[in-house]
This record gives C-alpha cells, structure tokens and sequence, in this order.
C-alpha cells in the first residue's frame, strides 16, 4: 500500500509530521530533494510539501494533482501562500496549531471512508417505554441483512445494551475505555476492539459507577462510525446531555418511543420538546394502549414510524438473557423490517443490501494500551516507530 509522501528536508518539521502522523496510524514516504519524491508524485495518496522545499520543487514542474498540501512552522509568513499556488497545493496548514486537521488528512488518506453511515437515535418518551428494547432489535435486525452495525448505549443511567443481549460478559472496550478520546478515531480500530454479537458491533458502559460521556468522546466513535459502518444506531436518554445532542445532531431521524395511554403521551410531549432543540426529524414508534395510533401522533404533532404491538413472552425471553426475538412474524420483526426498509430506500447504502419487507406479508427484495491506538505525543517528545518515515531511494535520513 503506497504511503504519504513527505517533501522536506527540515528535520524539525520532519520530526512533527512523524508525531502528527503517529496519532493517524499513517506510515510515511520522506523525500529530502524534489528529485528523490518525483516517482511517488502521482501514486501517493496524499503529499505533504514543506515550506523549505516548495520554491524547489516547484521549479521542477510536478504535474497537477489532487491532496497536496503545503506545510510551514512559520505562521504569517507572506511567501506561504504563493509556494502554495507554485506547487499546487490546495491548502495551507500552519504548525502547530494545524496539527488536529493534519491528523484528520493522514487518517483520511491512509483510511479513506469506506461506508457514509446513516445514524438512527431511539429515546423512551418515559421511563420503561422500551426505547432500548427497540435501539437493540433495530440493529439487529439491520445486521443480519449485510449492513454494518454500530449499536451504541449514550444512556449511562439504562440497564446496558450489553445486559439486554446477554454480552455482559463479553470481551472488549466500553465507554470507561473511551472517555479520554479525542480527535481521529480509526474505524477499522474501532470495530475490533469492541464487542460483537453476531455480525453487529456494539458499544455500551461497564457495571458500576455511571460515567458521562463526553461530547468529544461521542463525537469521535460516531465519526468513526459513519465512515466504516452503513448505520449507526444510538439509544438516548430521556433529557438530551452533550453526547446526546452531538449524536441527534447527527441523526437521519428519531424515534420516540411512545405508550398509547395518557401519562405517556404527555411525558411523550415533554421529552420531544428537547429533542427538536437539536434534530428535525422525530417520529413516534408507538406502543399498542387505549389510544389509537392517529390520536397519540396528532397530540405530538409528529408523524409516525408506525405501531408496535403488544409481544407476548418478550420479556421473559429478555430475563433469560436471550436477545429480543426479532423474527419477521413477530411484532419487533415486522416494525423494524418496514422501518428499515424506508431507510434502505432512501439511505446511502451499498449494492447488493438486502431489503426489507415495507409490510407484513411482503415478500423481501433483493438488489443484485487504548484499544484504539495511541494518542498524539506531546510536542517535542519524538515520533512514535510505528510512524517512522521511510526515506525514499537515494534519500539521506
């Protein structure tokens, strides 16, 4: 796999790009002269030009390309911009405050995104309404048709997703793990280093003490999550704190889980008044009681996901620890097969996903140290070995 190139004979500036592409997880190509980067100009996936070198290589003529990016630790300098335009380079960044985005760059090039993943939040409109009973059938459900499932528990003060399909035990890294987390997460990274029922991935809270989540921390595994999963579901708590409004922010659409009784529709109406302070798109999954449907959606002037009917031996089976019984003939099935299948309609999903039966009864169709890597050294530290630059043939280290 052909690496970034780097084009500068600035130690210092050679040994911060190290560091900045360390916390990437980014190997790179370094060239000390123009002459010695000329055969990788065109096939590295991205090029990162020192200021030092740029009136140099730009007298060599290097043909046009897309990602080059020029480099500098001298801020406000007034040649930057025109070694910039000499090189062809389509953006400036100045070190060290540019550091973050050049992260996201080397991330991005060396991990380019493979899915544009649609994120789905679920919150109860009170206490017991099942939100996280739906949050986990959904997921499920989309991960046993070919989809790339990220389930993620934003509510520290629910039961656990991981309780609720009986993984409570299972290996791998939870929120605890998490927390410190900001910037560029690796997808692929990610996706190994959580637990896994079946095909979906998950990632929940460990027992004990609740722990918030910070917004950073949620911001990064979800941008994690729409580049290297096809949906991303969240289950929120009830009052939106900062992890749940970087996760509605975010969302396709919502789903408030509502009971068909008075009390629920009017702790309903209370708990969307914060949601549509952070999301457009809200709609009532609305759980079989005393009132119709068309009542319960009218009275919160939402439209509806649709209902969901009364499942017998449902929790039973939860309290076994089995996970929640999703075939097609059943309540939970038939809901999230026809909820999805809207999305799958209208979502940025891969060929050859399987489809979902819009009702019941419809045949399917089909289309033909962290876990997660280290963190970015301390200015001045060194660079990490796992980031060191190869330097090119004829090139002096």
């Amino acid at each position: 796999m052909d690496r970034p190139l780097v084009i500068t004979e600035d130690h210092d500036l050679l040994d911060d790009l190290l560091r900045v592409a360390a916390a990437a997880g980014a190997e790179l190509d370094v060239a000390h002269t123009p002459a010695h980067a000329r055969p990788y100009w065109t096939r590295a996936p991205m090029v990162v030009v020192g200021s030092d070198l740029a009136d140099a290589l730009a007298a060599t003529g290097p043909p046009p390309r897309h990602r080059v990016v020029l480099v500098t630790r001298t801020p406000g300098d007034p040649d930057t911009w025109r070694r910039c335009v000499a090189v062809g380079a389509q953006a400036v960044l100045e070190l060290p405050s540019a550091e973050r985005q050049l992260v996201d760059e080397f991330a991005d090039a060396v991990e380019p995104a493979s899915r544009a993943g649609l994120v789905v939040c679920v919150a109860g409109g009170r206490g017991g309404a099942g939100a996280s009973v739906l949050a986990a059938s959904l997921a499920l459900t989309a991960s046993r048709t070919h989809l790339r499932t990220l389930l993620v528990d934003a509510d520290p003060l629910g039961g656990g997703l991981d309780l609720l399909l009986g993984q409570e035990e299972a290996a791998g890294a939870r929120w605890s793990d998490l927390v410190a987390r900001e910037g560029r997460v690796s997808f692929t990274a990610l996706r190994a280093a959580l637990p896994r029922v079946s095909e979906l991935t998950m990632l929940s809270f460990h027992r004990g003490e609740a722990q918030d989540i910070p917004a950073e921390a949620m911001r990064s595994v979800l941008d994690a999550g729409q580049r290297g999963f096809d949906l991303v579901v969240a289950d929120l708590p009830r009052r939106p704190d900062p992890a749940a409004v970087e996760a509605l922010s975010r969302a396709a659409v919502t789903l408030l889980v509502v009971t068909a009784d008075v009390r629920g529709v009017l702790a309903a109406a209370q708990v969307l008044s914060g949601l549509r302070e952070h999301t457009a798109e809200v709609r009532a999954a609305v759980r079989a009681g005393v009132l119709d449907d068309e009542v319960v959606t009218a009275s919160l002037g939402v439209r509806c996901a649709g209902g969901i009917p009364d499942q017998p031996r449902l929790a039973s089976a939860l309290n076994r620890g089995d996970i929640p019984p999703i075939g097609r003939r059943t309540p939970l099935g038939r809901f999230c097969g026809a909820f999805l299948h809207s999305l799958l309609e209208s979502g940025p999903f891969p060929a050859g996903t399987a489809r979902l039966p819009a009702r019941a009864g419809q045949p399917p169709r089909g289309t033909g140290p962290s876990p997660l890597g280290p963190e970015p050294s301390p200015p001045g530290t060194g660079s990490s070995p796992s980031a060191a630059g190869r330097p090119l043939p004829g090139a002096r280290r």
